[in-house]
């Protein structure tokens, strides 16, 4: 997995943090790498140190950016940095794993849950319409997919199972599993990029 440098990251200005996550939230491939350049080296750091693995690192920070990529819209700047928001996710993710593997005692020796920012402020009607838009450009787009390539992307994202749990309930080995999830993304990224 190709990591920026982290001479990539610049200072956060908390408006064009917002714009480039209403990008995202619009569906912007282009949006998204630019949030994984700024932010991935910070937050795949937070997993290694977490985790007891690089391949569970790697493995966290994908669906840490696949959340981000769900959850763009309940980006807040008055709350924190974009960095300081994708890095949180990403430990939440890496905590969530450890405690799917059993590593309790490390958790409980000082590693303390924080859920990532939301924004508390109500969703103006316009808004709201603009979401249920965006759900149902996303609907299509999934359905899109191959049967095997949506099958892991319905149960990452509506059952919230990570892809080793995916990979247990379905059998199939890991790296099937994430290549079938990359290859989802890159054709849902291509899809909703062109407009659904």
């Amino acid at each position: 997995m190709a990591l920026p440098s982290p001479t990539a990251q610049r200072a956060s200005d908390p408006a064009a943090d917002r714009a480039l996550l209403q990008q995202v939230a619009l569906g912007s491939a282009c949006a998204m790498r630019d949030v994984y350049g700024r932010c991935a080296s910070r937050a795949f750091a937070a997993c290694l140190r977490l985790l007891p693995s690089r391949a569970d690192a790697e493995e966290v920070l994908q669906e840490a950016f696949l959340e981000v990529w769900r959850r763009a819209r309940d980006f807040d700047p008055e709350r924190g940095g974009l960095e300081t928001w994708v890095t949180t996710i990403a430990r939440t993710r890496a905590i969530d794993r450890l405690r799917s593997l059993g590593t309790a005692a490390r958790v409980a020796e000082g590693v303390v849950h924080h859920p990532p920012p939301t924004s508390a402020t109500p969703l103006a009607p316009d808004d709201a319409l603009g979401m249920g838009q965006d759900r149902v450009r996303v609907r299509a787009a999934i359905r899109t997919l191959p049967p095997e390539q949506r099958e892991v992307v319905e149960l990452a994202y509506f059952e919230g199972l990570s892809q080793r749990e995916i990979a247990e309930r379905t059998g199939h080995p890991l790296g099937t599993v994430k290549t079938r999830a990359r290859l989802a993304l890159e054709k849902l990224a291509d899809v909703l990029g062109r407009g659904g």
